[in-house]
């Protein structure tokens, strides 16, 4: 799992691992000291976790991650791809190229060569669960995100495709989106930023990260085998229209 070492992605791997699971736990931006802190608690209860530095933008880093999570923990049977970076706001008048495919990047670049490493082997097995982790902001749409939401419905995207083409070799592919589950990149949100947010939330509640890490494991597990192409957006409802 890509983005794993800390808030939305370290809750998942969490749930993954209590429900039987060998995790790669992959975290770039946070660091290695993240995944191996987080790989070392869930190692001390039992379960077989490999922490791992690789940038989930880059082909040869990517290659090496696949392969010493294959040779440590057997085949990769779940991708779950969590990786992200900043998204600044930018006006139209700001925003340029360079900072469209930062977001990109991310969100379309590192899902394809995250899927074509794993992709022979879950072919040979004729088995694989591909998971994004995306985001509702394409329906939220703000002013001043265009290519953080443009990435993010290229994404959606993607997992349509995806889900079409390797669905007679027996991989599923799905999207979580999660509405805002503040975690502790939110720790600095100013309290009326979320009282709003929450008045438009027909549950009543904030999220919180083992939302989301239930739906993905869900995803993952035996129970969601006939599911694929498919969208889950977990927020409460706050997008309900």
């Amino acid at each position: 799992m890509t983005g794993a070492g800390r808030g939305l992605g370290a809750a998942i791997v969490r749930r993954l691992a209590a429900e039987g699971h060998a995790v790669a736990v992959n975290d770039h931006a946070a660091g290695f000291a993240a995944a191996d802190a987080l790989a070392g608690e869930l190692r001390a209860a039992g379960a077989p976790v490999i922490a791992l530095d690789a940038d989930a933008t880059d082909e040869t880093a990517v290659a090496g991650l696949v392969a010493r999570a294959e040779h440590e923990l057997g085949g990769v049977r779940t991708l779950v791809v969590n990786a992200t970076g900043p998204q600044p706001p930018l006006t139209v008048d700001e925003l340029d190229w360079p900072a469209m495919l930062d977001q990109l990047r991310f969100f379309v670049k590192s899902p394809l060569v995250l899927l074509r490493a794993v992709l022979p082997g879950m072919r040979a097995r004729r088995h694989g669960r591909v998971i994004q982790v995306g985001s509702d902001i394409v329906e939220r749409a703000p002013a001043g995100m265009s290519a953080y939401v443009a990435a993010k419905a290229a994404q959606h995207g993607l997992t349509r495709s995806w889900a079409r083409e390797l669905g007679p070799s027996g991989i599923t592919v799905n999207l979580v989106a999660p509405g805002w589950i503040p975690v502790e990149r939110h720790a600095g949100v100013e309290a009326g930023l979320l009282s709003g947010y929450l008045a438009d939330v027909p549950l009543a509640r904030l999220g919180i990260p083992d939302d989301v890490a239930g739906v993905v494991a869900f995803l993952a597990s035996d129970a969601a085998a006939f599911i694929t192409g498919e969208r889950i957006t977990v927020n409460g409802g706050h997008t309900i229209d």
